[in-house]
């Protein structure tokens, strides 16, 4: 890579600009030091006006070929619907652009074994998946002390994603598409606890859930609270609770525990350390979603993937492995293999062996 080349900043092009798509857009345009947001893809007129109007200094483009095609273009963000996460990938990587995407990598595990594979063929191009939780400063640090040995051997993860509840039905219109809630929410816990226990393989789920809320997730055979064990190889176990009711906004949190001691991760979801006494009692406030819970996360993630394709650009090795705290593409496949199975136990019922 020439000297200009590494001054100038890393060029990305957002495609999906939904509520998570405008944020990354956002972080990227104004707040992630080294890259700039060079262009933003929608489908929608009413996304490309909001950029006309948030994000002056971008191209605005309609199809993501188009996006594609833009040779100015470094990298590509992607925050579109999980059903076409794999091909767009491929089809990224093949335009010779590297890539970012949202989690899960695919819905499908077969879709995740083809992008692995065929990021093979590219191994100049960084391709890394948002597990965002990685890069939480709280839950690196309990990785730091769990490689240190601080609790011992790590056996058992219990781990929840608990969103506000909507009662304006937003989780039910995303049904069709989201792949139930397990692949959806619990995705990230799954990645959570394959990582702080040392990336086992996952042997028997065993997963249940209820509706207790949104009705109209059962024509899509989900539900808005669910539950799951997981069993890896070694005898070391997670339990999940994943929900969409929550009264009092987003309650993310994780335990891992050891032989020798335990670490929690967010047990008491506050926004800050203000405590309220009044009449009503003594109570913190509560992060009300994940965006605020996980604010510095996805900034230091896309930090992270600026510093990853440099140094692809530079011929060094620039992937996101653990060291480095990212997911690779291998454990983005792991973590659909294993929702995908939960997703199968919670329809027939039956603990399914992977």
């Amino acid at each position: 890579m020439q000297a200009n080349e590494r001054a100038r900043p890393l060029r990305v092009g957002v495609a999906g600009l939904g509520r998570l798509g405008r944020r990354h857009a956002q972080n990227l345009a104004y707040r992630v030091p080294g890259a700039t947001l060079a262009a933003a893809c929608s489908p929608l007129a009413e996304d490309l006006a909001w950029a006309r109007d948030v994000l002056p200094e971008t191209r605005p483009y309609r199809d993501y070929a188009e996006l594609l095609a833009d040779a100015s273009v470094d990298a590509i963000w992607l925050v579109t619907p999980s059903a076409l996460h794999a091909q767009q990938i491929v089809e990224a990587l093949r335009a010779g652009k590297h890539v970012f995407c949202e989690k899960p990598l695919s819905l499908d595990v077969g879709e995740c074994e083809r992008v692995v594979a065929q990021a093979r063929r590219f191994p100049g191009q960084q391709v890394t998946i948002g597990f965002m939780r990685r890069f939480d400063p709280s839950y690196h640090d309990a990785f730091a002390k769990v490689r240190a040995g601080a609790i011992g051997r790590p056996f058992l993860v219990r781990s929840q994603t608990c969103d506000l509840n909507d009662p304006d039905g937003f989780f039910v219109r995303f049904a069709p598409t989201s792949g139930g809630i397990f692949l959806d929410c619990t995705v990230h816990d799954i990645d959570v606890a394959r990582w702080l226990l040392g990336k086992p393989r996952a042997t028997r789920v065993f997963a249940a859930g209820a509706v207790a809320l949104h009705e109209g997730l059962r024509e899509f055979g989900d539900v808005d609270n669910g539950v799951a064990i997981c069993e890896f190889e070694g005898g070391k176990l997670a339990m999940f609770y994943a929900s969409r009711t929550m009264a009092h906004g987003n309650d993310t949190s994780s335990e891992v525990i050891g032989t020798a001691g335990a670490l929690a991760i967010g047990r008491v979801p506050r926004a800050n350390r203000v405590e309220i006494h009044d009449a009503h009692g003594v109570r913190s406030e509560c992060t009300p979603t994940f965006f605020e819970r996980f604010e510095e996360a996805f900034l230091a993630e896309a930090q992270a993937f600026v510093a990853a394709v440099r140094a692809c650009q530079g011929g060094a090795a620039g992937t996101m492995d653990g060291s480095a705290q990212g997911a690779t593409l291998e454990d983005a496949l792991e973590a659909t293999r294993i929702g995908s199975a939960l997703r199968e136990s919670l329809r027939t019922g039956q603990a399914v062996t992977l």
